[in-house]
């Protein structure tokens, strides 16, 4: 009876450990699974992230990739525009160099020019001068063919006289009258050359005249000329400095 009881406890106590080693089983065998559901669920939360960084990191090297070939294309672009920028100044500066070649030639044209105006001017004045004196010596040969006209007409006076005294002297003054005679030839003949002396120098009074008016307005010309030259080399010089600055 006692040993029946021993093994019925025995029993009992072994059947309450199976029971425990059971339930202890079932627990960890639940909380492997919860485990392993853990684990499972962190592997495909880190895959997931990781597809996630992935897709991240492919976008942004294609954007980086995008905004490389942006920079690509912006930087090309700038450098063509620059190029042509730099060939329109070659061109600009190659037509200023030209344009201030031409200007610096042509001013030195009229730099010439102006020197030979400035010699012509010199020439008319000086021809200014010679007309003067010229017109000067005129009416002082006028003056002294006056006075020889007057002393031609005095000696006629006189050889008519002296030819009437000899006439009224007879034979005694016959001598005399053709000494008169000779006399009053001469001096008509100085009168008719004194006439003639006289429309010479009206001739040359005109002539001279004509002479002294067309210098005078050559050199007016010459004068209004060279101030247009001068104020057209002022002018060019002062764009040659600007452009020269």
């Amino acid at each position: 009876m006692m040993q029946a009881e021993v093994l019925v406890a025995v029993f009992a106590i072994v059947a309450v450990a199976a029971i425990a080693a059971a339930v202890v089983l079932r627990l960890r065998l639940a909380g492997a699974r919860d485990e392993l559901r853990r684990g499972l669920a962190e592997r495909e939360a880190a895959q997931a992230h990781l597809a996630s960084l992935q897709a991240d990191w492919t976008r942004r090297g294609q954007q980086a990739e995008d905004a490389a070939a942006a920079r690509e294309q912006a930087l090309a672009e700038t450098i063509e525009d620059a190029c042509a920028q730099i060939a329109e100044l070659r061109a600009a500066l190659a037509a200023a160099v030209q344009e201030r070649d031409a200007a610096a030639a042509l001013a030195a044209r009229i730099a010439a020019e102006a020197a030979r105006l400035r010699g012509l001017a010199g020439t008319f004045e000086r021809w200014h001068e010679q007309m003067i004196s010229l017109m000067t010596q005129n009416q002082d040969m006028h003056a002294k063919n006056r006075e020889l006209s007057s002393i031609v007409a005095h000696v006629l006076i006189v050889s008519l006289n002296a030819s009437i005294e000899a006439a009224r002297a007879g034979t005694a003054g016959r001598g005399f009258s053709i000494v008169a005679s000779e006399v009053r030839s001469l001096a008509s003949r100085s009168q008719e050359l004194s006439k003639s002396y006289q429309d010479s120098l009206n001739r040359n009074d005109l002539v001279t005249t004509a002479t002294f008016q067309d210098i005078q307005a050559g050199g007016k010309m010459i004068t209004a000329s060279l101030g247009n030259v001068d104020a057209l080399a002022t002018q060019l010089r002062g764009q040659l400095e600007r452009s020269a600055a």
